[in-house]
């Protein structure tokens, strides 16, 4: 016989309902966080352990106690069915949907058991006090952490259940079953409700801190943007003017002797030169993103062209480097670049930097005086050789044969020093006394955020010495802390008294270059020339 459609179409509703309830009530949530886990204060994570702990310690034995004397149920099922109505509730504060279904199933055990108990009847059944107060905390656990479906087939199931009982031994029932489907309904109400206030507020304060992050990145971008304008409109500007006086120069003055052109064509090319960082500045200060520079920076194999710029200038300088291995060695000035297995882009770039900023401080504080710059490979990968030796003294900064530390598995290193000696004449006030006090600064942070050290300070003579250890690959995830970033005198730009002189530095040595070190020829001081190039340009 064939049933009619309309029963079938409803056979099959019901099934699938069925189904539908099954699955939602197997899956518990993804999340195994346990209830509170995402508090701070560590009592607050540990509270729902506390609470969970208290009703299993007051309710097992209570249970137990109940169903024995009350009910008259034997002692063997009142232990078994106690410790399985609340037990579980440890479970509920990690797995709240496997400790429903133990609980759960033990009450319905529970109910058909006492139907068969000589003191069950015009007590409370199906569902005993105790049961009723344990399966009302589960709720409220499962309303904390379960979706609204969950709860939703949860109380359905609990509905259907107390109403079956009731209906199946009519003589027993004492109310208990409409009494709890009240209670876990409005439990799983207000837990759900709980849970929603929860959420709302997170994401509240989540947006809350990124709307924060926003307003701070637009008034960074704005900051930004009125720099570069400031310095488009008034840097620039005169820059440019300068390199168009000082390119026109030969040809408007008559007469001029070649001496004289010649620094103009050097003026003109410095200008040149600052005209494109302050260019290649403009465009990070406008980018509205913090990835790094596409542009080519310099590096080591620019320092040549650096001191060049120096001799120019009116200071003699010489230049040292050794990154080879196994004693050999070359000048970055003698080879034109430096060696194709050089340190990181980042060390590179930094040394170059700190070169820069140091020789600058020369030609403001302490012109003419004779400058020399050692660039040395120390540590594992460093040769034995002279090379060695003169890494561990530039290491050190000093000159002195304190030995130079290593990093893990003989780590090598990029040592950079730079000391002058006094100005060869003391009387005249420096070029510049209006320092920001950004140099040193900028040089400690550059250090800092390879990972490094640095070690700046006076020399006995009147010099001064600008030390840096740098890893020769940064290691990843560079913390940027102060790695023995320290200073034996100075705070930003170097500054000296109008009178050309130095206080009384700590007693100290002077450094020593190797012997077969390349000399700068050396020009007469040229008081004109107050920069080499621009000097603490923000790199990516």
């Amino acid at each position: 016989m064939t049933p009619h459609p309309a029963l079938a179409r409803l056979g099959r509703s019901v099934a699938g309902g069925l189904r539908a309830l099954g699955t939602t009530l197997a899956t518990p949530t993804a999340s195994r966080e346990p209830l509170l886990g995402h508090a701070s204060a560590r009592w607050v994570r540990l509270l729902p352990y506390g609470v969970a702990f208290v009703f299993t310690v007051i309710l097992l034995p209570t249970t137990t106690q109940v169903l024995s004397h009350d009910y008259g149920l034997g002692g063997g099922w009142s232990g078994v069915l106690g410790v399985a109505q609340t037990a579980p509730l440890l479970l509920a504060v990690t797995r709240p949907l496997p400790a429903w279904w133990i609980i759960f199933g033990a009450d319905l055990l529970g109910a058909v058991v006492l139907l068969t108990a000589d003191g069950t009847m015009g007590r409370a059944w199906p569902w005993p006090p105790g049961m009723i107060i344990g399966y009302l905390v589960l709720c409220l656990a499962l309303a904390l952490r379960e979706s609204r479906r969950t709860l939703l087939a949860v109380w359905l199931v609990t509905v259907v259940s107390s109403l079956t009982l009731g209906f199946v031994s009519p003589a027993h029932s004492e109310g208990t079953n409409v009494l709890l489907t009240v209670l876990s309904g409005a439990m799983l109400l207000l837990g759900a409700a709980l849970r929603e206030r929860a959420v709302a507020q997170r994401r509240l304060a989540e947006q809350e801190t990124i709307s924060e992050a926003e307003r701070a990145q637009r008034t960074l971008l704005e900051e930004r943007a009125r720099i570069a304008r400031e310095l488009h409109d008034v840097v620039a500007h005169h820059m440019s003017v300068i390199t168009v006086q000082a390119d026109s120069a030969p040809y408007r003055i008559p007469d001029i002797p070649p001496a004289a052109a010649e620094e103009f064509g050097t003026i003109a090319a410095t200008a040149r030169e600052s005209l494109t960082e302050m260019r290649r500045l403009l465009g990070v200060l406008r980018s509205e993103n913090a990835q790094g520079e596409r542009a080519p920076q310099p590096g080591l194999e620019r320092l040549d062209q650096l001191v060049e710029a120096t001799v120019r200038a009116g200071v003699p300088a010489e230049l040292h480097v050794d990154l080879g291995s196994a004693g050999h060695e070359r000048s970055v000035h003698e080879s034109g670049r430096a060696q194709e297995a050089g340190p990181a882009q980042t060390v590179s770039l930094s040394a170059y930097r700190i070169v820069q900023e140091a020789l600058a401080n020369v030609v403001r504080h302490a012109p003419g005086a004779t400058t020399r710059i050692s660039v040395t490979r120390t540590g594992g990968g460093a040769g034995e050789g002279t090379g060695g030796e003169a890494g561990k003294k530039a290491a050190d900064g000093r000159g002195d044969e304190r030995p130079v530390r290593t990093g893990p598995d003989g780590a090598s290193f990029l040592s950079v020093l730079i000391v002058n000696g006094p100005s060869p004449e003391p009387e005249q006030a420096p070029l510049e006394t209006s320092g920001t006090g950004h140099g040193l600064v900028g040089m400690r942070e550059r250090v800092r955020l390879v990972g490094g050290s640095l070690d700046v300070g006076p020399l006995p003579d009147g010099g001064f010495r600008v030390a840096a250890r740098l890893p020769w690959h940064p290691p990843a995830g560079t913390s940027g802390q102060e790695n023995g970033v320290t200073e034996d005198g100075g705070n930003g730009d170097r500054t000296e008294p109008s009178s050309g002189t130095r206080k009384k530095p700590v007693p100290d040595a002077t450094e020593e270059l190797p012997a077969d070190t390349t000399r700068r020829k050396r020009v007469p001081h040229a008081p004109e020339h107050t920069s080499v190039e621009e000097k603490d340009t923000p790199e990516a």
